[in-house]
């Protein structure tokens, strides 16, 4: 993985959309990037280890011209960051292909390919896919898009594939399995890429590849396209509604930044659903009175951050609703013998709704008669909602930052009126209550701007930080996940080593890491487990530890020697947890600032995570 694109332009030359496709997908994660195109005599490549700029410049200096290529950014997974390992891969001189995602057999299909006498130049699974593909299309009597069927055949794992010919220098052959692939139509051009920023500048008519789906590509558009089962099938074209400006700095340094205060706002428009419509179950699909009555129990299902969003909701939907709650990481959970529960309802929740662990693990659970499942995600007919039976989106706009902000609060808001939803459904939430909830989610936008106020203040901290090597953050309650959040941000974008714990278990273990070059963070909101919070962090204090602490206007916490005291300006109640991501995002921000680390594309890392 990371990123594809390509195109098919009838009248330009397609050089300058690849390129700055590949820049617009940079936010996804990459080491390497390369681009292939057909110049009217053979296919031409240029690969460069690093900035896509770097690629960039390479292409203008050979005068890379054409009007069909593919290109790719990688983040590597099957041999080093090399520049023989970065995508196009090319066989024979005679095919090209780019490819996201992971070919679990690849060891073997090489050896088979070895045996055909074909010679390997890297160490990745993709170009096993670029030999087989050579072969088959000789076997084929040159037809790309049987050449790409056949060989698709011996492939396990997850894919996004795009197939160029140079003997074929008018279409273009894409295949998908696991990993996100769309077609872009423009005005006797055609467009693919693994995610519509990277089109929206050329086109907006968007249609999206489904699993098993093999497609042949002129200018003109589809000429062709089977689904899994081999039968002829057709993709609905729609208007993306992404917002070409959503992709910009604007007066920002940094996307990441961009995002934190774009919250406010990305909060309050998702929590215009239930704000302008109640608590109503007809938010969450058409049938979700009739399987929100049907269920007993939930189970969720994510990764990353959006673990986190899962665990914080755990207690609203226990407390609220008093509906049993479970929690999994996905790629766990799809490896374990799991004793299935037909009433139980599986919840997924991504960002991109194209996590693959989270994405196989909805299909682990409906193999074994989970009938019910909902969806949470960030973007329009991504595969997470396609295969779940009830979604909501959350409204957070595009989030190109690497380390998730905005997405992870507006999960909250949505996992929350949820919460609130099954528990009036349940005669356990009352009209009145409902409104006071109701006045809470039009109050949290207000609320969290009052936060960013406190910017000045969390960046000086943030110097402080910026020296040391490790910290602890602590919270309890459904605080706690918003410790794991924090430390996972600092993680992320500072290289800071990190950890979370409930602040009880500091006893158990973690209070032996403390002393005086430990800054130890605490989430500490005037609730009913503050006197449990300040009699923990007595326990850091009597060994030395500095502690930063983020707390209520009325909570009563004293600064002094070792203890410094941030207060957001008053407790807003059950929505509390929402309110206080908002001082670690910033935390970790201005600490990355300082110790001058990429914030929006930290190493080793990507966005979209289609590989497991």
């Amino acid at each position: 993985m990371c990123g594809i694109v390509g195109a098919i332009r009838a009248n330009h030359n397609v050089v300058d959309f690849l390129t700055d496709g590949l820049k617009r997908l940079e936010y996804r994660g990459y080491d390497s990037s390369g681009i292939a195109v057909f110049d009217g005599e053979k296919i031409k490549r240029v690969r460069r280890v690093g900035r896509v700029q770097l690629m960039e410049d390479a292409a203008k200096e050979k005068g890379l011209f054409g009007h069909i290529g593919i290109g790719h950014t990688r983040w590597a997974t099957h041999g080093g960051v090399t520049e023989p390992n970065a995508h196009p891969h090319i066989s024979g001189g005679l095919i090209a292909v780019v490819h996201n995602g992971i070919i679990e057999n690849f060891e073997d299909e090489r050896t088979r390919l070895q045996g055909l006498g074909y010679e390997f130049e890297s160490q990745t699974d993709t170009e096993v896919i670029a030999h087989s593909v050579k072969h088959e299309y000789s076997l084929n009597g040159g037809n790309l898009f049987e050449a790409v069927k056949s060989a698709t055949k011996n492939f396990h794992g997850a894919y996004a594939i795009a197939v160029i010919a140079q003997d074929n220098p008018d279409e273009m052959v894409v295949a998908r399995m696991g990993c996100p692939l769309l077609i872009a139509l423009g005005d006797n051009e055609t467009f693919i890429a693994s995610d519509v920023s990277a089109v929206i500048a050329f086109t907006r008519n968007i249609a999206y590849l489904e699993d098993g789906d093999i497609a042949v590509l002129r200018a003109g558009g589809i000429e062709k396209l089977i689904d899994k089962t081999g039968n002829p099938a057709q993709r609905k074209v729609k208007v993306s509604e992404l917002s070409l400006a959503s992709l910009e700095l604007g007066p920002y340094s940094h996307f990441m930044q961009k995002e934190i205060h774009e919250q406010p706002r990305a909060i309050a428009d998702t929590a215009e659903v239930f704000l302008d419509g109640g608590f109503e179950p007809e938010n969450f699909g058409k049938n979700a009175r009739e399987v929100f009555n049907d269920i007993d129990s939930i189970k969720i299902l994510a990764c990353g951050t959006s673990y986190y969003s899962a665990l914080t909701s755990k207690y609203w939907l226990e407390s609220i609703a008093k509906v049993p709650t479970d929690v999994e990481i996905a790629s766990e959970y799809r490896y374990r013998d799991v004793i299935a529960n037909p009433k139980q309802l599986i919840i997924t929740i991504s960002q991109s709704g194209e996590t693959l662990d989270t994405m196989e693990a909805l299909k682990y659970a409906q193999s074994l008669g989970h009938k019910h499942s909902l969806s949470i995600c960030n973007v329009m007919e991504s595969a997470l909602p396609r295969e779940s039976e009830l979604v909501l989106y959350t409204r957070a706009g595009a989030e190109i930052g690497v380390a998730s902000t905005k997405a992870f609060t507006t999960q909250l808001v949505v996992l929350f009126g949820l919460a609130v939803t099954l528990g009036k459904m349940r005669g356990l939430v009352s009209s009145g209550q409902a409104r006071a909830y109701l006045e809470e989610l039009r109050q949290l936008p207000g609320s969290i701007q009052h936060v960013m106020n406190l910017e000045p203040q969390i960046a000086a901290w943030a110097q402080k930080f910026a020296k040391k090597t490790s910290a602890l953050f602590l919270g309890r309650g459904i605080h706690y996940p918003i410790a794991l959040e924090g430390a996972l941000k600092l993680k992320e974008i500072t290289y800071i080593h990190a950890e979370a714990y409930p602040a009880g278990e500091l006893k158990h273990g973690p209070l032996a890491l403390v002393d005086e070059n430990m800054p130890v963070v605490v989430i500490a909101p005037n609730d009913s487990l503050l006197d449990k919070v300040k009699a923990n962090m007595q326990e850091v204090g009597a060994r030395g530890g500095e502690l930063f602490v983020f707390t209520d206007l009325d909570s009563h916490f004293n600064e002094g020697e070792g203890v410094h005291v941030i207060r957001t300006p008053r407790h807003v109640g059950v929505l509390s947890p929402i309110v206080h991501t908002i001082p670690v995002q910033l935390l970790s921000y201005h600490a990355a600032l300082a110790r001058g680390t990429d914030v929006d594309k930290p190493r080793n890392l990507a966005k979209s995570v289609t590989v497991e």
